[in-house]
């Protein structure tokens, strides 16, 4: 048996005669009589008390502790007393992603799960209580079904800290009976080479080379924001994306491309034409910044585009004056309304030249792994989810490939007769 049995009304002691006898404590009579206590795989004392003629039922569930442990299900008692909002505050702030990820990720559960799960004990957790939140979710305007996988994502991470610190003793998450949303069926349709070529032409001179740069090397916005002129390798062959400008709380700041993953992308002869034609007519820019924080180590890198008074692009105002009108000389968006505002465009923002960049490579016949980490994915799966349905037919190139096997064997008059 797990731990043992404490009786806190009597105590052992050795009498005169040097034999053992039952003393009553200073406790006998008063309150709960005896008390199970084990070391908890966390190391530390676990206990829970019993009325007294109940000695029997603490025993057993010193037992089932056991049993538990040996089965690898064993949750802490004390799981009942932290409510999933305590625990997951705490576990956000234990995590190491960057400030705006943690900041993201705080919104999603404040707004969409708090609400509905953030006073239940963690303990208590069961697949019930998440197809309750995805039922809430189903139903709440405004919150598409990708987004309702992020926030069953958050709340799944949650969850899974809480087993592995024997909070809980499984994942409900993973039940059968849960089903994770699925996400939006709307396909990339990558632009025409038109198209992109009417967006650039729309742009002040400036920011033409952003085009190349987002179409050519499959660039996000915040790393083009963050180019500087050492990004061209010295034989001009290769772009290094080492940084991005982001945005923390309303501050600018650099940091790591997404993922904290650098990477190098192979640079086509045009986009380094254009990449030198524009730094020809605008000098980079020395500009400092903090590193990945607002109150981070300030850092230096001498950008490559910048806004017409010198400093950094801020993407508020490049979307909002640059590149929406833009579009809307593309014939992408309706001209701007009476207050001088733009309709929303987000399946035309600048990522839009990354599904260009991708399409422009698969169609080609360019593998998805090398596709994935040009673009800076986490994996070749992702890339394989987003783009599939723009890789080529396969099928006339399996004819082929067969034809020329049988038609070789054919020669050799080894082939099937079906070949001949």
């Amino acid at each position: 048996m797990a731990g043992h049995i404490q009786d806190r009304w009597f105590r052992t002691e050795t009498g005169p005669d040097g034999k053992s006898r039952k003393v009553k404590t200073d406790r006998h009579g008063v309150g709960l009589r005896y008390r199970a206590r084990y070391v908890g795989p966390d190391g530390t004392e676990k206990s829970k008390s019993f009325p007294d003629g109940k000695k029997r039922l603490a025993e057993k569930w010193l037992s089932a502790i056991e049993t538990d442990m040996t089965r690898g299900q064993y949750t802490d008692p004390n799981s009942v007393r932290i409510t999933f909002r305590q625990y997951a505050e705490k576990w956000l702030d234990s995590k190491t992603s960057s400030p705006m990820t943690r900041k993201e990720l705080g919104r999603r559960l404040r707004l969409h799960v708090y609400p509905v799960l953030g006073s239940r004990p963690i303990g208590t957790f069961r697949p019930e209580h998440i197809r309750e939140l995805l039922a809430v979710l189903e139903a709440k305007p405004g919150v598409s079904a990708s987004y309702a996988r992020n926030i069953f994502a958050d709340v799944q991470s949650v969850l899974s800290a809480a087993v592995d610190d024997s909070l809980l003793s499984r994942n409900p998450c993973g039940s059968r009976t849960v089903r994770r949303p699925k996400p939006d069926s709307h396909p990339v349709i990558p632009w025409e080479p038109a198209r992109v070529l009417a967006v650039r032409a729309a742009l002040l001179e400036r920011y033409q080379a952003m085009v190349d740069v987002g179409a050519g090397c499959g660039l996000r916005q915040g790393e083009v924001f963050g180019l500087a002129e050492d990004a061209l390798s010295s034989d001009g062959r290769t772009l290094h994306v080492v940084r991005q400008v982001k945005h923390v709380e309303g501050h600018p700041v650099f940091d790591l491309p997404k993922g904290g993953k650098k990477r190098d992308v192979p640079l086509p002869d045009s986009v380094a034409g254009a990449l030198r034609a524009h730094m020809d007519a605008c000098k980079p820019v020395e500009i400092r910044l903090p590193w990945r924080v607002p109150e981070g180590p300030k850092v230096s890198a001498r950008l490559v585009f910048t806004a017409e008074q010198g400093g950094i692009v801020w993407r508020s105002n490049f979307n909002a004056k640059e590149w929406k009108p833009a579009l809307a000389a593309a014939g992408l968006l309706p001209a701007a309304g009476e207050n001088n505002r733009y309709e929303s465009a987000r399946e035309h923002g600048m990522h839009a030249l990354r599904h260009f960049y991708a399409s422009a490579l698969l169609d080609a016949g360019e593998n998805i792994k090398a596709v994935s980490e040009y673009m800076g994915h986490a994996d070749p799966g992702l890339t394989l989810r987003v783009y599939a349905h723009l890789m080529p037919d396969s099928r006339e190139r399996a004819r082929r490939a067969i034809d020329t096997v049988f038609q070789r064997l054919s020669r050799e008059d080894h082939g099937p007769q079906t070949a001949q």
